[in-house]
């Protein structure tokens, strides 16, 4: 006796539990959380309720979903064409900035061979100089180891701003020296008329004299 009681019990149970999970689907399937519309169609039948079915626009019209794909389509192709009108730009600026930094370095490049010229130039005027200098010394030290006479007869075949220089280093030299110069001798010895050219173009200082 008890024991079928507790059967009909647990049939009971059961036949519970179906009714709350069919009820629970139910109410899930009316509140659109879950699709089991087909499975309950003759449910919704007796109580008079017509099954909500969720079609799209573009399920019930394939034109517009067409329409759709191709508007998408558009949206992107424009945007590679923006992208793409960037990248243009970013290349056109950067050639711009490569040409401005070219001829900066083009100037740049001149300017430091244009100092090198002149520095070249230079050195060799200071070379030119120097080598002179080193010559005129030199031949005043001759001319002071020579006879007055001897001494005038290559002065009077040299260049006047030879003589010149030649006469400033013999001077230089003798007062250097605490010594006595010997170029007022030597300009006694020579011809009235190139001595007088002589004086005339020291006094002036000339740089040089062609």
């Amino acid at each position: 006796m008890a024991r079928g009681s507790g059967i009909g019990k647990t049939l009971a149970l059961l036949v519970l539990v179906v009714i709350l999970i069919l009820g629970g689907m139910l109410w899930f399937d009316y509140l659109g959380i879950i699709n089991a519309k087909k499975l309950f169609a003759p449910v919704y039948g007796l109580f008079g309720m017509q099954i909500q079915t969720s079609v799209s626009n573009a399920d019930a019209d394939p034109s517009l979903a067409a329409n759709l794909d191709e508007d998408r389509l558009a949206k992107r192709l424009e945007a590679l064409n923006i992208y793409a009108e960037e990248l243009a730009k970013r290349e056109k600026d950067i050639a711009a900035k490569e040409a401005e930094n070219t001829q900066i370095a083009q100037k740049l490049e001149e300017t430091r061979l244009a100092l090198e010229e002149r520095e070249k130039t230079f050195n060799n005027e200071v070379k030119k100089y120097d080598d002179r200098n080193v010559n005129i010394e030199q031949n005043a030290k001759n001319l002071n180891s020579m006879r007055p006479a001897d001494a005038v007869e290559i002065l009077n075949a040299m260049e006047d701003q030879d003589v010149i220089d030649t006469l400033r280093k013999v001077e230089e030299m003798a007062a250097a020296a605490g010594k006595m110069s010997q170029v007022s001798n030597w300009l006694s010895m020579m011809p009235p008329d190139r001595v007088a050219a002589l004086q005339r173009k020291m006094t002036s200082k000339p740089v040089s004299i062609q």
